[in-house]
């Protein structure tokens, strides 16, 4: 007999979010997708601020409605914020500090990113409010973690993905490379530093959730964007760890592996992802100069990074002798790894990502329908659920208020 999905894998676990901007409600926006119940509390309206998280006012682009015009929703926060229901609270009130740690007394998980220290002013710190409720998993996400000399310092991911390395090996070929065309270091497309530690923290609950079930125990979780981008650099970290070798920028090109690089074609561009020496034959017939790969400078992967300045340019002449389709055709057929650079419309049209449901709709009551990206997490029992849209500023005031009132218990707790 075929087990029914169930509600969420976390349904039953209450998580107050005291964060704002994007690694904090991505965490938060995660554990909602897995059936958490996920209060945001947002700043109200008050004199030169609109309320609600920062992210409120980004923009544009803003969602257009079901008419093709603008409303005043911005993009930005609704990518990280369904799934929620919204209160706006003061926290600098006494009556809002009260309402805060109320509601994190019926609440399993904390997530909060202020400035280390600032919540301690309000009796809202993880010391404090664990003294009243020891099972309280409090997760604080902030720019450098809550100890260092660099503690107190405001937290960017920019910042971060300079302070990291990340930068240092992101951007066109390094004046160190024999073959490098300079230019500056770049930033990754995305707040990738946000991205990542909202997801490593979502994961750190996850555990500590395991963890408080099977002792009682909460536990305080310290998650510093730098941490997790200096993490984040893997076989970078171990060139220079074990390797003593300081990796440089090599634009799209790969450090220890040739050619593994964005190539241009007739019209456009094509990546073509060679992994090893067998592939690297099949593509030498595919592309009809099979004595390549019996030159002993380009038989193997080490000799085709030592003679990369050689081999690369003899590459580019043939392939732009093609279309990006002709080649794509050609090295799929003979099980190259090789792919378009695609944009993000280009991506939703996909018919991978279609078939894969990686687009979603969910009703809005400002803009009657928005489309959103669905979690990337395939569950055969409890898969993620999309229960609420992105909320407006202080939507669930009432109800939210009530569970204070009556908090009541949560699957047998």
């Amino acid at each position: 007999m075929a087990v029914p999905p169930a509600a969420g894998a976390l349904t039953g676990v209450r998580v107050l979010d005291l964060t704002r901007v994007l690694a904090g409600p991505h965490c938060a926006q995660l554990l909602a997708d897995l059936g958490a119940e996920v209060i945001k509390v947002e700043r109200p309206a008050s004199d030169g601020h609109g309320g609600g998280d920062d992210t409120r006012a980004w923009g544009p682009p803003y969602v257009r409605d079901a008419d093709g015009n603008d409303t005043a929703i911005s993009t930005y926060y609704i990518a990280a914020n369904r799934g929620k229901k919204s209160i706006a609270i003061d926290l600098a009130s006494a009556e809002g500090q009260r309402t805060v740690r109320a509601l994190a007394m019926i609440s399993d998980v904390v997530i909060e990113n202020y400035k280390v220290g600032q919540l301690a002013r309000y009796g809202l710190d993880h010391a404090s409010l664990a003294k009243d409720k020891p099972s309280l998993i409090y997760c604080s996400i902030t720019g450098f973690g809550q100890t260092g000399p660099w503690a107190k310092r405001p937290g960017y991911d920019f910042i971060v993905q300079g302070l990291s390395g990340f930068m240092s090996v992101t951007g066109e070929r390094s004046d160190a490379c024999p073959t490098c065309h300079g230019g500056p270091p770049q930033k990754a497309g995305v707040a990738i530093s946000d991205l990542l530690t909202g997801t490593y923290a979502a994961t750190a609950i996850l555990a500590a959730l395991l963890h408080v079930r099977a002792t009682g125990q909460g536990q305080h979780i310290d998650m510093a964007l730098l941490d997790v981008m200096v993490a984040t650099m893997a076989n970078m970290n171990t060139a220079w760890l074990d390797g003593a070798e300081v990796p440089g920028r090599m634009g799209n090109a790969h450090q220890s592996i040739v050619p593994y690089q964005v190539f241009a074609c007739a019209d456009g561009f094509l990546i073509l992802a060679v992994g090893n020496d067998l592939q690297f034959r099949r593509f030498c017939v595919a592309a009809g100069c099979g004595g390549l790969a019996d030159d002993a400078r380009f038989a193997t992967n080490p000799s085709r990074v030592a003679n990369r300045a050689v081999l690369v340019p003899l590459l580019e002449a043939i392939l732009t002798g093609r279309t990006k389709e002709d080649w794509i055709d050609r090295l799929e057929a003979a099980e190259v790894p090789c792919g378009p650079i695609d944009r993000i419309d280009e991506v939703f049209a996909n018919p991978q990502v279609e078939a894969r449901g990686m687009r979603i709709e969910l009703p809005h009551a400002e803009a009657g329908r928005v489309a959103l990206v669905a979690n990337p997490m395939r569950m055969s029992v409890t898969p993620p659920v999309y229960g609420l849209p992105p909320p407006a500023l202080d939507e669930h005031r009432a109800a939210i208020l009530k569970l204070i009132e009556r908090p009541g218990p949560r699957n047998g707790r």
